[in-house]
C-alpha cells in the first residue's frame, strides 16, 4: 500500500523488485519505462544505497510526477508487470505499471478497483 512518503518523494519497492529490472551494470541506478493502462509511457529511475548492508530499493526519477498525474493516495496499491506484446509472442517483454484504488464501505477497506484514467483524445 502506498504511504504518504511515497506519495510525496519516492516509492520503497521490495527487493525482489530488482530481479524484474534491467541490469545495474555495477551501478547504484538504473533507469527504465513503464506503460500504464492507457499505454502512456513513464521513465522511472531505480536506485539501491551505495552502502550498507541493505539496498533498499527506491524509485525516484519520474516517480513523483506519476503521483501526482494519478493522483495517488495513501492506500492506494501499484502493481508492477512484466507482459509480451499479445501480437506476437516474440516481441520483447514490456513493463507494465497500474493503479489499484482502496475501496472502503462503512470504513472499512473491502478490496481495490483499478484506477482508470481518462483515455486522451489522438
Amino acid at each position: 500500500m502506498i504511504t504518504k512518503t511515497d506519495t510525496e518523494k519516492r516509492l520503497s519497492v521490495p527487493i525482489k523488485f530488482l530481479k524484474s529490472l534491467p541490469p545495474f551494470h555495477g551501478g547504484h541506478a538504473v533507469d527504465f519505462q513503464e506503460k500504464d493502462e492507457n499505454a502512456e509511457v513513464w521513465t522511472f529511475q531505480c536506485s539501491t544505497r551505495k552502502k550498507g548492508r541493505y539496498k533498499k530499493p527506491v524509485l525516484s526519477k519520474g516517480w513523483h510526477r506519476f503521483a501526482s498525474t494519478k493522483k495517488l493516495k495513501v492506500g492506494d496499491r501499484i502493481e508492477f508487470y512484466r507482459a509480451r506484446n499479445q501480437s506476437t509472442d516474440e516481441s520483447p517483454p514490456f513493463y507494465g505499471v497500474r493503479v489499484k484504488r482502496e475501496i472502503k464501505l462503512l470504513g472499512s477497506r473491502i478490496g481495490y478497483a483499478p484506477l482508470l484514467s481518462a483515455i486522451k483524445p489522438f
